[in-house]
């Protein structure tokens, strides 16, 4: 596996794939960029990155945002008309995780199907929607994907489904949104192209500050009409920044040096589901384990054998040096990035396979 050098001390962070400190390259990257005030649309690096993006997946045009929810909330702004909904499986990061700001800030609606794991059914995403229910109901106007599925444990969608979602949906006049927060670690669990993953979402959002370890950053691509849309309410969500190229030149660079190696965070990933499967095969299904996600679902706490809960978890590994992330009182979730490398690797599965024994 391939070995990048960080600043990281302390104890391992399996919480997320966000908590990532900049590499001295990208750090260097940074102070040497090319600036100018983005609002005035003059950042020739903000504006590089948004059109490398948009050109990466095969769309028009590019909006840098900050966050991941900002570009999430954009993208189905432009697609769902207010008093319209949004449909997605029920724990996808649009309706889970975001605050509830598609409803308060653009006045969507969302409904919900049920999904294993986050993987897309496209049969019951596309009987779930009514493009046009009438004066009395609320009428679909877009429908959200994640890729890959973060509550899922890292699911990466099928791309028969994802074709056949596009399919449907295009006959019922209906959007598709990608949220692809994590879609470079689909590309590069699969070799999927990014412009295939592209072609079939009239919006994509991309995070560069989760597995590519940029300090900040989305990316939402679209339309070149849609984008402009998007480009004025990001300044109305408050979101127009100026010299906003010191963190667009991070993305770059991560979008240059840091994609490809995602696949040793995918194997770390599995290494980690293998020890834990070894001490607690009924807490990980190692086959599932598809990119950079582990879930360990600790099961019933009256069932035989039973763990404590998720907290009492998670603060034993915390004891001996090991963060990892609560998602519920019987779930836990732990994420490898750039900042864990083998040894780190090694040092938290021996704590985890000690603290599930």
């Amino acid at each position: 596996m391939a070995q990048i050098t960080t600043s990281r001390d302390g104890p391992v962070d399996l919480r997320s794939d966000t908590v990532t400190a900049p590499t001295p390259g990208m750090r260097a990257a940074m102070v040497s960029a090319e600036v100018g005030d983005d609002v005035y649309g003059e950042d020739p690096t903000a504006n590089a990155l948004e059109a490398y993006v948009a050109e990466l997946l095969g769309h028009e045009a590019g909006l840098f945002c900050p966050t991941g929810s900002m570009a999430n909330m954009l993208g189905v702004r432009t697609l769902v008309p207010a008093g319209s909904e949004l449909l997605c499986d029920a724990q996808a990061h649009v309706v889970r995780a975001e605050l509830g700001g598609h409803a308060v800030l653009g006045q969507v609606s969302t409904r919900t199907w049920t999904a294993q794991r986050g993987r897309l059914d496209a049969a019951a995403a596309l009987a779930t929607a009514v493009p046009d229910a009438g004066p009395y109901l609320v009428s679909t106007a877009a429908i959200a994907v994640e890729n890959t599925h973060n509550f899922g444990g890292g699911t990466v969608q099928p791309l028969a489904e994802l074709r056949a979602l596009r399919s449907g949906s295009r006959g019922m006049g209906v959007a598709i949104h990608l949220d692809g927060a994590r879609l470079w670690n689909a590309h590069v669990a699969t070799g999927v192209p990014l412009a295939d993953y592209g072609a079939l979402a009239d919006t994509v959002s991309v995070c560069l500050s989760k597995g590519l370890g940029a300090p900040i950053g989305s990316v939402l691509v679209g339309s070149t009409e849609r984008i402009a849309g998007a480009r004025v309410w990001r300044k109305r969500y408050g979101g127009g920044m100026r010299q906003v190229g010191v963190l667009a030149a991070a993305g770059r660079y991560a979008l240059d040096h840091h994609v490809r190696r995602l696949a040793d965070d995918h194997a770390r990933a599995r290494r980690l589901a293998d020890v834990v499967a070894s001490v607690r095969p009924d807490l990980v299904d190692v086959g599932a384990v598809e990119t950079n996600i582990v879930v360990l679902d600790l099961g019933r706490a009256d069932a035989p054998g039973a763990l404590p809960d998720a907290p009492a978890i998670a603060a034993a590994a915390r004891e001996h040096g090991v963060l990892v992330s609560v998602l519920g009182p019987r779930i836990l979730r732990v994420v490898t990035h750039l900042d864990v490398d083998d040894d780190a690797c090694e040092q938290a599965a021996g704590v985890l396979a000690k603290v599930l024994a």
